[in-house]
């Protein structure tokens, strides 16, 4: 790909994380960059003239004529009118994503999915340093991708997170091994419809040819209808069936299928992290580890060792014979679920920012389980609506997280697990999920 932006007029929208990343380097690469982003401080002000970037604010950018390129943000909905009408006046539209692809360097790892891509990411990045192998963890799991893309060399792995946003702005972005994790409803506020949603996952592969590898989970439906659309080598994995080639569940083993030959990789039971969801995200990372050409035996050691990610069923302790557990990052209801069902006696904390989702199966998950119902944020009418259409009566309405903690350590018996999993972004209350996971954390810490 070409290494220089000379000659090129680029203006990027939103200054986050991913925004001043795109912009910084393509300053450093000759362009002439202008900066857009909807709420104006002096500290933008400031970075924007560090750099030497035009910068404008406001509700839509001064002017969008004239560019060679528009670099948006992953939070910036593609269907903006300014965005239709730069497209229109003859600017590329992509993301940061696409642009660390054709400027940095690297070999890129890609891991998308409606959930578990940042504990199977964390993991595939893990396996790989364990490997002795050059190894950034980049992407929607908090590294913008350009600040490493820059500066690595060809021979290291960018194993990288990516969001719907983020792909949904790619263009020539082909991975060495991509995987497709699950697709469950998700993000139906930005994309609209499932259709929609699940065409931006596809575009993990779109570009890959058959000398390279496409890691999907062959026991979601959704998923497994895409291979048919892709061109590299198909690789499943299952946690449900054995397979003729891939990596599957036998006699209670993790297990490789290539060549016909089984190479056992570890027992399931000895993975630390917990849950059915936690063993097909071990299984996606073996078989993307595997693929690319890591030994069997360090994906094992590393399968054994991997504690976990924050906010993903992360223990907070026990108080009083209770345990607290985060899961903060379950920002939809099938990742709500998933957590619910790994645990009993269940004081449930939910609650957060509309994106559109149905709640019903959420609430059908809690029978046997969940005990009590802790319902806060923008959503929690709805939730409560759709509980009680279930006949589920034990709601508790609290402001805040402080009000929940202390009301689910009030309702909680020993024995019993205060569980924060949300099945709602952030937003309404706090700017991201790591933010909310904390706050839950510093108020249980404040119960001993």
């Amino acid at each position: 790909m070409k290494k220089n932006a000379e000659n090129i007029r680029a203006l990027v929208i939103g200054l986050g994380r991913s925004g001043r990343a795109g912009a910084e380097a393509l300053v450093k690469l000759g362009a002439e960059v202008d900066v857009y982003d909807g709420n104006d401080d002096v500290e933008k002000r400031q970075w924007a003239a560090g750099i030497g970037a035009s910068a404008s604010f406001g509700e839509s950018p001064a002017h969008v004529d004239g560019y060679d390129m528009m670099v948006l943000s992953p939070g910036v909905p593609t269907d903006k009118p300014y965005v239709i009408q730069a497209e229109e006046a003859g600017a590329e539209i992509i993301g940061e994503l696409e642009l660390a692809y054709r400027y940095g360097n690297g070999r890129y790892i890609a891991i998308t999915g409606t959930n578990g891509k940042t504990t199977t990411t964390t993991l595939v990045g893990e396996i790989f340093k364990n490997a002795g192998k050059k190894t950034e963890v980049v992407g929607n799991i908090g590294v913008a991708v350009m600040t490493r893309a820059m500066d690595v060399s060809d021979d290291t792995y960018l194993v990288t997170e990516c969001s719907s946003f983020q792909l949904d702005t790619t263009v020539h972005f082909r991975p060495q091994v991509s995987a497709l994790l699950n697709i469950t409803p998700d993000h139906l506020d930005r994309h609209k419809t499932m259709e929609n949603y699940t065409l931006a996952k596809a575009k993990i592969f779109a570009n890959q040819s058959a000398d390279q590898y496409f890691v999907y989970n062959a026991d979601d439906e959704l998923v497994a209808e895409t291979v048919k659309n892709c061109k590299a080598m198909p690789v499943p994995f299952s946690r449900r069936k054995q397979l003729d080639f891939g990596a599957f569940v036998k006699d209670g083993n993790i297990v490789i299928r290539d060549k016909n030959v089984n190479f056992v990789v570890c027992r399931a039971d000895q993975l630390k992290i917990p849950g059915l969801h936690n063993l097909e995200n071990a299984l996606a990372a073996a078989a993307i580890a595997y693929f690319a050409g890591i030994g069997v035996d360090v994906i094992a050691s590393s399968l054994k060792s991997f504690g976990g990610v924050e906010h993903r069923i992360e223990d907070c302790g026990t108080v009083n014979g209770v345990k607290y557990i985060n899961d903060s990052k379950g920002t939809n209801p099938d990742a709500a679920i998933k957590a619910v069902i790994s645990f009993e006696n269940v004081i449930l904390i939910a609650g957060g920012y509309d994106k559109g989702a149905s709640y019903d199966e959420f609430i059908a998950s809690f029978e046997g389980r969940v005990k009590e119902l802790v319902l806060m944020g923008a959503t929690a009418p709805k939730i409560r609506e759709a509980a009680e259409k279930a006949g589920f009566k034990n709601i508790h309405m609290v402001k805040d997280m402080k009000d929940a903690v202390e009301t689910s350590s009030k309702i909680a018996v020993k024995g019993d697990t205060v569980l924060l999993s949300p099945a709602c972004a952030s937003w309404d209350m706090y700017k991201k999920f790591e933010d909310r996971g904390d706050d839950f954390r510093n108020c249980v810490k404040e119960l001993r």
